[in-house]
């Protein structure tokens, strides 16, 4: 009995050794710990706000971004880094009309998919590395994207911290808040692990620190996953986060 946990033991540790061995690996691994994390803190607000579609909209309105370009020659990356930023603010200047206007979003989301298919007609020499923009390629992360990720990452969680009370004030209290001259458009806003998270916790502090853990667990152990079973990293995290967010849901009750 001894020597065969010892062997399983073993196994377990060289298994982790040869997969961190592979530097694409290494890469995946510190990406999408960036990644969830940011996106757990983030989340937290954007469910808090009731803005999980708007937030979706914009995660699926920067592949447009990505294609408009690649057509003019430029970093897929930066084009959709811009044209979400544009995309947020603009958003934002909506203020609360925003809220309830569901339909409207859906008609930008389906408008911004259709220019990004357009682009991507004219220019397909980059289809494979815009398509991965837009559904994620997690294991095809390289040293430079990861530094761009990570400076991205720190001037994202800054902003939030600077804007943390306003925010919170007007995710509670709208009217109140702009009663006092909390400017709700100027505190403009992923779901699973934040949304999971709500359900776990009402206290502010550890329900961030819950989101941020369950989206970096969720994560890690997507690209994991994927590594052994050779299905994609996306459906892995995906299908973690929906478990995970299964079982909140018991818990709550």
């Amino acid at each position: 009995m001894g020597m065969d946990t010892t062997t399983a033991t073993t196994t377990t540790h060289t298994a982790t050794r040869t997969m961190l061995e592979y530097d694409f690996m290494v890469n995946a691994f510190a990406a999408s710990g960036i990644v969830a994390v940011l996106a757990g803190v983030v989340g937290y607000f954007l469910v808090m706000r009731g803005q999980t579609f708007a937030g979706h909209a914009l995660s699926h309105v920067g592949f447009t971004g990505a294609t408009g370009a690649v057509l003019l020659g430029i970093s897929p990356m930066w084009g959709m880094v811009g044209f979400t930023l544009a995309a947020g603010v603009s958003m934002g200047a909506l203020g609360e009309k925003l809220a309830g206007r569901d339909v409207a979003i859906g008609v930008i989301l389906s408008l911004a998919l259709g220019f990004g298919l357009l682009f991507l007609h004219f220019f397909t020499a980059y289809a494979t590395q815009v398509t991965a923009l837009l559904f994620g390629n997690v294991l095809g992360v390289n040293r430079e994207t990861l530094s761009v990720l990570a400076a991205l990452a720190v001037a994202s969680l800054v902003a939030l911290a600077a804007i943390m009370r306003p925010l919170l004030f007007a995710s509670l209290q709208p009217e109140l808040a702009e009663a006092k001259g909390v400017s709700l458009r100027a505190v403009s806003m992923m779901v699973g692990p934040a949304a999971a998270a709500q359900n776990l916790t009402t206290r502010l502090s550890t329900g961030l620190v819950l989101a941020a853990l369950l989206a970096l667990v969720q994560a890690w152990l997507g690209v994991t996953l994927a590594f052994y079973t050779d299905w994609p990293t996306s459906f892995w995290i995906t299908a973690l986060a929906a478990l995970v967010y299964g079982a909140s849901l018991i818990g709550r009750r």
